[in-house]
């Protein structure tokens, strides 16, 4: 149980992806590494990270010649010219943080960047880089081909373990791990963009509101990707000034030069510290797209505009009433047993409707931390603060997805979410969640130690098995199409005596749940039950596109769903409240039109 104190914090601006003259593909072949500081402090930039390709070069000779200049000025040898030269550069650095890095090109053409502290030794990182499988001969070469190199995961692994950020490079666009465009993936796309060693995905649409956009995508809501990921942006620049290409007047295909593409973020101080620090937590409010014409960012605001979801929930007022606290702390429960998420006390979920706010946030935050603590079992470590919005303070509490499944209130009481529902667990969900709870708390539990050999001479220990790694992704077979990954599907009906027992297959994760009744059910499960017994799918009256075919297109809470319906030989699978954010492949034919 943590509340963050109040330690002033301040928004600075980064750049963590610069290529340097190091780069073989660098296009101005005279410009200096003064020139590129000066560049970002024109650019107002607080922060940057040279990020040359398998190569630590460019900042390495940015440091030989600051030493040199140095050395010099020591031995009273300096020119005026050198010296105007080492005070330009002590002035920049005092101003802006330049970390050393790399773009590591992994197994298969990913790219992946990895960020370190200014004291980390040069021969340090070039170590890491020859143990990522760079050959020696490329090691300042520059060039983002390197042959037989180390995996994806390997190279997260390696990163992180040596201090560094890892963060996957424009991970929505060529040579990114998210895949776009990849007519494969499948659960090689779901390890490279959901490993723990990694901190971060960098893209090149951040701040678009496009349903189609990375960070919706990964915001902790899919089926597969559970593990909401912090999204940056960085410029990848290759040039100092952008330059559009030939005919292209809306500059929209621009080579990006040194601070074209900026992120926000909140930090304590300036230092590659806060830094890492920030990407190892997940307060995801820390950062944000920098535009320098828009206003301030209410998060809070933006938050209700996207409504409650599987990962956030809102309650407008707060008081002791045993009702209210119990429905929050309910909902506390539910994400640490799903996929984590937010609970907003003092804002309503209606984005129209102005902010009640909390009168009293701090006596909140301190009976809130109090009767989580009390009520739910195991030890959850939840984070309460305050954030403002309209005016008005906003109790928010982040709550993780737990690793020692399945929390309970007051021992006995087990809620899930479902969509923007929190409801008690069912049996099947229950056992689910038992079954979680031991799969995570095994992945993080340290291997026992190897028993000591009592006949060394005879005795062999059997080598420690290697981690798994996705093979090469291979094309996914022609034909049917996956299920949507939102929704619920009715995959079995049992007829006991008067009642009706079916068996409900979720379609976010997969779970599947016996003996749910039309009494019993929630309100999708309910809908899907009295949609098939009302309601029964007609083929004739279907909208096919091919083997797949919409059946009622309908409103829920100002969201559009959609039942769906595949054609699985001679059986209709019919795929009940389908939301916009589960079509995708082939279902997105059906998707309503987008507003601008």
């Amino acid at each position: 149980m943590s509340s963050r104190k109040k330690t002033k914090t301040h928004w600075y601006r980064m750049d963590l992806h610069l290529h340097t003259p190091a780069s073989a593909d660098y296009q101005e072949s005279d410009i200096t590494y003064l020139d590129l500081l000066r560049k970002a402090e024109y650019r107002g930039l607080d922060i940057i990270a040279f990020t040359d390709h398998n190569t630590v070069n460019g900042y390495a000779a940015m440091m030989r010649e600051i030493e040199g200049l140095t050395f010099l000025e020591s031995l009273k040898r300096i020119q005026p010219e050198e010296l105007k030269r080492l005070n330009e550069y002590r002035r920049l650095l005092d101003k802006i943080l330049v970390l050393p890095g790399f773009e590591f090109t992994a197994t298969f053409g990913f790219h992946i960047l990895g960020l370190f502290a200014p004291s980390t030794p040069i021969r340090q990182i070039e170590h890491l880089l020859l143990s990522l499988n760079v050959p020696a001969g490329a090691l300042d070469a520059g060039s983002s081909e390197v042959g037989a190199s180390s995996d994806v995961l390997s190279a997260y692994q390696t990163i992180t373990e040596a201090g560094g950020i890892c963060i996957a490079a424009h991970a929505n666009s060529t040579h990114g791990v998210a895949m776009r465009g990849f007519d494969f993936g499948g659960q090689t796309k779901i390890a490279y963009t959901q490993d723990r060693y990694l901190h971060a995905l960098e893209v090149t649409d951040l701040g678009r509101k496009s349903r189609e956009s990375t960070e919706r995508f990964f915001n902790g809501t899919k089926f597969g990707y559970t593990r909401r990921m912090r999204c940056i942006q960085g410029s990848d620049a290759h040039r100092l000034n952008a330059q559009a290409e030939k005919g292209d007047k809306a500059n929209k295909n621009a080579n990006l030069g040194v601070g074209d593409r900026v992120t926000e973020v909140m930090l304590p101080e300036r230092t590659f510290e806060a830094l890492l620090e920030m990407f190892q937590g997940t307060d995801f409010s820390r950062t944000r797209p920098y535009n320098p014409t828009r206003q301030p960012v209410d998060y809070v605001q933006a938050a209700r505009e996207e409504g409650p979801s599987l990962i956030q929930a809102f309650h407008e007022t707060f008081s002791n009433s045993v009702g209210r606290l119990s429905a929050i702390i309910a909902d506390v429960c539910a994400f640490a047993n799903t996929n984590g998420g937010t609970v907003y006390v003092g804002a309503s979920a209606e984005a129209k409707k102005l902010a009640e706010g909390i009168e009293n946030p701090a006596a909140a935050v301190e009976q809130l931390q109090r009767e989580i603590e009390r009520m739910i079992t195991p030890t959850l470590a939840v984070e309460i603060d305050t954030l403002e919005s309209q005016g008005k303070a906003i109790v928010r509490i982040q709550v993780p997805s737990g690793e020692a499944r399945p929390y309970a209130i007051e021992d006995n009481k087990i809620y899930v979410r479902d969509e923007a529902e929190t409801s008690l667990a069912v049996r099947d969900e229950i056992v689910s969640l038992v079954k979680q709870g031991l799969k995570l708390q095994a992945e993080a539990a340290p291997p026992p130690p190897p028993p000591a050999p009592t006949q060394p001479r005879r005795s062999r220990r059997a080598a420690a098995p290697a981690p798994e790694v996705p093979e090469e992704p291979a094309p996914e077979p022609a034909g049917a199409a996956e299920a949507p990954t939102a929704g619920v599907e009715i995959i079995a009906i049992e007829q006991r005596g008067e009642e009706r027992y079916y068996t409900m297959r979720d379609l976010r994760n997969g779970n599947i749940v016996n003996n749910v009744t039309r009494a019993s059910a929630r309100k999708l499960w309910h809908y899907a039950i009295k949609q098939r017994e009302g309601n029964p799918v007609r083929a004739e009256k279907v909208q096919w596109q091919g083997d797949i075919g919409l059946w009622v297109r309908y409103q829920r809470q100002g969201e559009s769903r959609c039942d769906l319906v595949q054609r699985d030989g001679q059986t209709l699978r019919v795929y009940y409240g389908v939301t916009d954010a589960g079509m995708g492949g082939q279902w997105q034919i059906f998707l309503t039109p987008e507003e601008e």
